[in-house]
């Protein structure tokens, strides 16, 4: 699925320029269930800006079932996020004044499909994370693990072959944190989805197959579980 090749990305910070991620080589097999840890600053989340499609290199290649992301144009970059990409991140990201459906939906605006396609695909997304009876409900009305799972719903309503999780659990309850875990787990098994988490929590990355460890913007294979 992904190959990274002398991945690097450094940025300027006043008059000094910093590396955020430095010769990094990975893999990441079509199906994995991955893991990444690290300390705040360490690199975890500009590694996952790259798994995502949002942001280019310095230096080194990052290919995706083929396509060398650093080297795409916008458009194509937008595509490959419009299509091939599900997004999870802490803070759900939903839209207020939308309900859960609508929410869900509007994945699918960018890639001009039809209303009554996305209704359907919405409903079914829904259903396929446990809240197809809230699809009316603001997210004002829905528990954080709700939410959650509307965010993951939304992802998942557009196919994608990867689903890329930023702190998916930050701001749950253990019990809450771990039904999402239950979640996710269960779409990598079930449909084969190639799942990347970033977390702080050792619970979260112990549920992973495969955990990694970046720090300094240097990144090691810490297990394989399966």
């Amino acid at each position: 699925m992904y190959t990274i090749t002398g991945l690097t990305k450094q940025y300027r910070q006043a008059k000094r320029s910093v590396t955020a991620l430095d010769g990094v080589d990975l893999e990441i097999p079509d199906g994995q269930l991955v893991a990444i840890q690290g300390p705040t600053g360490g690199g975890k989340s500009t590694l996952l800006q790259m798994l995502g499609a949002l942001d280019r290199p310095t230096s080194g290649s990052i290919s995706l079932a083929g396509d060398d992301l650093s080297t795409l144009s916008e458009t194509k970059l937008g595509r490959i996020r419009a299509t091939e990409i599900g997004f999870v991140f802490q803070g759900f990201n939903l839209i207020p004044t939308l309900t859960a459906q609508e929410n869900v939906e509007m994945a699918l605006v960018p890639i001009g499909t039809p209303r009554a396609e996305r209704e359907t695909r919405a409903r079914a997304a829904l259903a396929s994370v446990g809240l197809a009876e809230r699809g009316s409900h603001l997210p004002a009305e829905l528990s954080g693990g709700q939410q959650q799972r509307v965010a993951i719903a939304r992802a998942l309503v557009k196919e994608p072959e990867v689903l890329l999780a930023d702190e998916p659990t930050g701001n749950l309850d253990e019990e809450t944190r771990d039904e999402i875990m239950d979640l996710l787990e269960g779409l990598w098994r079930d449909r084969g989805l190639t799942v990347v988490v970033v977390t702080h929590d050792t619970a979260v990355a112990k549920r992973a197959e495969r955990r990694l460890h970046i720090a300094n913007g240097k990144l090691k294979d810490v297990t394989t579980r399966r």
